[in-house]
């Protein structure tokens, strides 16, 4: 899911810009959007999907309480969700690629209920949610794309809560690396190489490790030759064996 840094940023970016998209013309439609919609149904979509937002690295695209009122489809880049815990910490609870929806978490109040932060300079589409309830309602196929992608939130998060509940360190990890590497492979990219957006440090947020505990199951895996390792890219040598750790067949 060129590479990113993590220093921070020198002086304070411009604000987010809007540019004009369409949707009928994007190359990341079937990913985010239905593939079976008419001509005249993907003219209202473009209508409804006005205009794109950059966020730069390290800034929100929405923060924790803000008011709902849209969701993004990520056009190009990678983000994490996070929510501050009682006790003052991070926690990461998930990343997110081109082609994926965020924004999902809203749907259920009036306000956001985590943070939205940029990984990398990254571009989304805004997707009025008040206008796609109206659309949805005419529109019987995207109705049922929204409620396919709300399904795969909560796949997802019990997907999460298997990590942290029965999986060792080494068993979450891997499970890490190969849903990232799928994720990234139906975008076109490669099946086995990876440049990782994101820091060890907010890996074991997610993953509910510490970050040496991160940093020590890298260097085991690469000792091992189930991967290769230069800094943030990542290549898979041995997929199977990974597979065979986390006792799936993906």
């Amino acid at each position: 899911m060129s590479d990113a840094t993590t220093s921070p940023l020198r002086h304070d970016p411009p604000a987010l810009k809007e540019v004009q998209v369409s949707c009928s013309k994007c190359n990341l439609r079937e990913l985010c959007m239905p593939v079976r919609l008419r001509e005249d149904e993907l003219d209202v979509l473009d209508r409804l999907i006005a205009n794109r937002k950059r966020v730069p690295r390290g800034k929100p695209l929405f923060s924790n309480g803000d008011k709902f009122g849209a969701i993004y489809a990520i056009r190009s880049g990678t983000f994490k969700t996070r929510i501050n815990t009682a006790d003052g910490r991070d926690q990461v609870t998930g990343f997110h690629i081109s082609g994926e929806i965020v924004g999902l978490d809203g749907m259920g109040g009036e306000q956001h209920a985590c943070d939205a932060m940029a990984l990398e300079d990254s571009e989304v589409c805004v997707i009025p949610y008040d206008r796609l309830e109206e659309l949805s309602r005419e529109c019987t196929t995207l109705q049922q794309h929204f409620h396919r992608l709300m399904s795969r939130e909560i796949v997802r998060d019990h997907g999460v809560m298997l990590l942290l509940g029965s999986m060792r360190a080494e068993e979450r990890l891997a499970a890490f690396l190969l849903n990232l590497v799928t994720r990234m492979r139906a975008r076109g990219f490669s099946g086995s190489e990876l440049v990782l957006r994101m820091t060890r440090e907010e890996i074991g947020s997610y993953l509910g490790l510490k970050l040496e505990t991160v940093s020590r199951t890298f260097s085991k895996f690469a000792e091992e030759g189930l991967i290769s390792v230069n800094q943030r890219h990542i290549r898979i040598e041995q997929p199977e064996k990974l597979r065979q750790m986390v006792g799936t067949h993906a």
